[in-house]
């Protein structure tokens, strides 16, 4: 097996193994972990226009006003018209959403912790830095 064979491997096992492990935490939520997904990405930018979300999470703006419908309608985001760009709406987190958001991330945190906790320091600078020069070419 050539050397770019067994890193794909791996990156598929990590990615099945995080994608597992999220749809557990979420599994008590309510909802689909695509939805869980829009949450954490508006509760970490503060809001977003719907074409910078959509952009974000790899899909269409239609795909993505049905599921901000379906959090709109539970109460976890709102959508307000841009100030500047009138054809724009803004998505934001309302109050419940935050919380939400907040929960959500303390697990996340906690897994990191128990990533971390398998390296030592340097490495985990070195995965940080690798990861952060992957990210940059995606």
């Amino acid at each position: 097996m050539t050397a770019t064979a067994i890193l794909s491997s791996r990156i598929i096992e990590f990615y099945e193994k995080i994608s597992s492990w999220e749809h557990d935490v979420v599994k008590g939520s309510g909802l689909s972990p695509a939805q869980m997904h829009t949450i954490e990405i508006v509760g970490h930018a503060g809001s977003l226009r719907m074409k910078e979300l959509a952009k974000k999470m790899g899909v269409t703006t239609g795909t993505l006003t049905v599921m901000v419908d379906r959090l709109e309608q539970q109460g976890l985001l709102t959508r307000t018209q841009h100030a500047q760009d009138r054809r724009s709406f803004l998505i934001s987190l309302t109050g419940s959403g935050h919380r939400l958001f907040a929960e959500h991330h303390q697990y996340h945190l906690q897994l990191t912790e128990e990533i971390a906790a398998t390296l030592s320091e340097e490495e985990q600078e070195q995965f940080g830095a690798i990861l952060e020069k992957i990210l940059s070419h995606l």
